[in-house]
């Protein structure tokens, strides 16, 4: 049986994929996440995601790499840091759509093929106060995470809708798809 590596330090996508029941190992990806000139969001997260899985060259191996571009209007939303921060996103994301590109790659070490995918979700926020959104920074703390918001936690009562197809891709690790990628690597999860 291959060896399956999660090329993150996240906690948030390590959770996600102990949901899965597969012993798994966590590797710093070590990735230059910067974004290339003019290049979109979309190939941004897709090309991070490889980047990070084919960072990992142990043999015997299925590597996962993973990133997430969130984006409101034309500009990319960042971990906020500070509780200011977290704030001022929410503040000029209220009422708005929030576009989260979330990328997948998984990569077999002894074949060097890489399989890659990319899941999109849509976070409108409904319009909120300046007191709803104080409250909600210093309940929830989402300081680590793009957007400002922990949907599975607090931060759903922030959303008018979510659209997209797999809920664990807003949280960083699309296990739908995941899924898909492992079984293609005759790995079955129970």
């Amino acid at each position: 049986m291959k060896n399956l590596v999660l090329a993150s330090t996240s906690p948030y996508r390590a959770a996600l994929l102990e949901r899965l029941g597969l012993p798994f190992t966590k590797v710093a990806p070590g990735t230059d996440e910067t974004a290339i000139t003019g290049e979109p969001f979309s190939s941004l997260a897709m090309r991070l995601a490889e980047e990070k899985a084919r960072s990992v060259s142990e043999s015997n191996s299925l590597v996962i790499g993973s990133d997430q571009v969130a984006v409101l209007g034309d500009r990319q939303l960042h971990k906020p840091g500070t509780p200011e921060n977290a704030r001022a996103q929410l503040e000029q994301a209220q009422d708005q759509t929030v576009t989260f590109y979330t990328s997948l790659a998984l990569y077999n070490t002894d074949t060097d093929q890489c399989q890659v995918d990319l899941v999109t979700t849509r976070a409108t926020l409904r319009a909120l106060s300046s007191d709803e959104i104080a409250r909600y920074v210093e309940y929830d703390k989402p300081l680590d995470c793009a957007g400002s918001f922990k949907w599975e936690r607090l931060g759903i009562s922030l959303m008018h809708e979510l659209e997209g197809s797999d809920p664990t891709a807003l949280e960083g690790l699309p296990l739908i798809k995941l899924c898909g990628m492992l079984r293609r690597e005759g790995l079955l999860v129970p």
